[in-house]
């Protein structure tokens, strides 16, 4: 199954989350790398207390050295001392280059501060002779990072959180659009426009929210569908019981009057017949248009069903002839007696209907392609090309002879085709009409 949106999300949100973390981490220790050395103005103030101690000393004037280290100390509330150092190798020992240059009593004042430590670090700034010394307790003005903490907090806390934000605002984006577009044509199709559809608005986009528009696009195309059968259904129906409602009404105004009460009960009685079967197969298409069942449940035999079917047909029309050709045993599976019955019985009904008295129709039943193929053709004026595959339209009115269809025909189609068969009507070449019914033998 195809998850597009999904590993979408887990790319986003797995490399987000990891990308965020290294960027909160990178931005973090960049920050309190710059945050960790004194400031340029601050160096340069302390070198220059280093001068003037350096110079006093170099004056010979102790008194007013001291005097300045207790200014000083005083003005920046610090210590500050200047000291002598002598480093004896001891055993023999030999002390290299590197230690001279790098060796101090304190820390330079270009090196880092470490922000951790709660106290201020000693700075040492060496007079030019290497053994002379200007140390102080770095003065808690010029420390550095004294707003490490809230930049701390702000890296930790506010920063993660309007990235997170962002991302949800994507994400969010990215998901809303389509189910809000969704919702807009689920709101215009209650509206009534059933016609709207969500999946071309989406563009190239090929997951699960789109294939969600392409559901929703084929129930809308079905519902719209249902609804405008419903419509014309409703329209057909009212069209066709209004005339044996007429003749209801023009019978019983005449038996009021004392006519022949007899024959207009009869007549009275097939018109009701005549609806109930109306009512009745217009209620078997609507079920079979809506729920779509599949009818492949029953084992039959063809023959025998065939055989059924043709002797109620030629008791019921005795002027006409009905030749049929078939195998002795036509087992079939996966199908529906009473579906399959009613639709060969609709087939044969309409092919002897359309078939002048003393005609005939032909019913041949043959295997062909692991296929059963049953074929009714009749003597009756056929179809006009174009309106070979609307007849199996409910109420279908065409303009040729051949009018006057009703619901058998688009009854026996989806009863068909519920049984996992396929019907076709097609013109004979000296009148009249093939309808070929084809049945796989065994439900796929």
């Amino acid at each position: 199954m195809n998850r597009r949106l999904f590993w979408k999300l887990c790319l986003v949100i797995g490399l987000g989350s990891v990308l965020l973390f290294w960027i909160i981490a990178r931005v973090a220790w960049q920050t309190e790398e710059r945050m960790s050395f004194i400031d340029a103005e601050h160096q340069r103030t302390l070198r220059h207390y280093g001068e003037q101690a350096e110079a006093m000393y170099r004056a010979g004037d102790h008194e007013a050295l001291a005097r300045w280290l207790t200014t000083l100390q005083q003005q920046e509330q610090t210590w500050a001392a200047v000291v002598e150092s002598e480093v004896r190798p001891l055993a023999g020992s030999v002390l290299n280059e590197r230690f001279y240059e790098g060796f101090g009593l304190g820390r330079d004042v270009s090196w880092k501060i470490h922000l951790y430590f709660q106290e201020n670090p000693i700075m040492d700034l060496p007079f030019a002779d290497g053994r002379t010394h200007f140390l102080i307790i770095l003065p808690q003005r010029m420390r550095p990072g004294l707003n490490w903490h809230y930049a701390k907090l702000l890296l930790q806390l506010v920063v993660p959180l309007v990235l997170m934000l962002i991302v949800c605002l994507v994400l969010y984006r990215h998901l809303m659009q389509p189910l809000g577009r969704l919702e807009q044509a689920t709101r215009q199709f209650s509206d009534g426009r059933l016609d709207v559809r969500v999946r071309s608005l989406l563009g190239s986009r090929n997951d699960e929210l789109a294939r969600l528009a392409e559901t929703f696009d084929a129930m809308a195309a079905r519902t719209g569908q249902l609804i405008i059968d419903q419509r014309q259904r409703l329209a057909d129906m009212s069209h066709e019981l209004r005339t044996p409602l007429t003749r209801i009404e023009m019978a019983v105004s005449l038996a009021e009057q004392g006519s022949d009460r007899v024959g207009l009960l009869e007549r009275i009685r097939e018109d009701c017949a005549g609806m109930r079967r109306l009512v009745e197969d217009a209620l078997t298409l609507s079920w079979l248009e809506n729920e779509r069942p599949e009818l492949r449940d029953e084992s039959l035999d063809l023959s025998e069903l065939l055989d059924s079917i043709l002797d109620d047909a030629r008791f019921e029309y005795p002027d006409r002839q009905i030749l049929c050709q078939m195998p002795d045993s036509a087992p079939l599976h996966g199908s529906s007696n009473r579906a399959l019955g009613q639709a060969i019985e609709n087939v044969v009904r309409n092919a002897l209907d359309h078939t002048p008295a003393g005609g005939q129709i032909e019913v041949s039943l043959a295997e062909e392609d692991g296929a059963w193929l049953l074929r009714v053709a009749d003597q009756g004026p056929g179809v006009a090309e174009q309106w070979l595959e609307r007849i199996f339209q409910p109420f279908f009115r065409g303009g040729s002879e051949r009018a006057g269809f009703g619901l058998g025909l688009a009854l026996a189609q989806r009863q068909v085709s519920a049984t996992g068969g396929s019907i076709r009507a097609s013109n004979r070449a000296g009148g009249g009409l093939f309808m070929d019914i084809r049945l796989p033998r065994t439900a796929v």
